[in-house]
């Protein structure tokens, strides 16, 4: 990880969006020491925003792609399990993505966002919300906006 902090912004980047797929990692640390190291509130808040966000918006779209039937086959999940899942997804909605910013469950709910195919404009424009407020509050934890 501290090869990501060496690059600056821009390795902020590549970690916030490597830790909002499946890949554990920990945006939250990448993010703190790049913020520490450079100062630079402004250019973390949108770097550490712009690749968590996208990263999100990759498992979304992972999600969108996959099929019931494939979850059936290949992983054994029953159709009353996900029958369950999907009426969780529809009870709280688009308002998920507002969450997809915590760590491990974040990622497993933007792709069961994606999969039960939840409004995109909305599901994506919250999940941006989401990142950007967690970051936000890290920036105002630190001291630094």
């Amino acid at each position: 990880m501290e090869w990501l902090e060496g690059l600056g912004l821009l390795g902020l980047f590549i970690g916030a969006f490597m830790a909002a797929t499946i890949i554990p990692f920990s945006s939250d640390a990448i993010y703190l020491g790049v913020l520490a190291a450079t100062g630079n509130s402004l250019g973390c808040l949108v770097a550490g925003t712009l690749g968590n966000w996208l990263g999100s918006v990759l498992g979304y779209w992972i999600g969108w792609m996959g099929k019931w039937e494939w979850m059936e086959r290949w992983f054994k999940v029953k159709p009353e399990t996900l029958q369950k899942q999907k009426e969780k997804i529809d009870r709280y909605g688009v308002w998920l993505a507002l969450v997809c910013w915590f760590p491990i469950i974040g990622d497993v709910i933007a792709i069961g966002l994606g999969f039960y195919k939840t409004r995109p404009f909305w599901t994506i424009l919250l999940m941006f919300v989401g990142k950007l407020s967690r970051f936000l509050v890290w920036n105002l934890i630190y001291g630094l906006f």
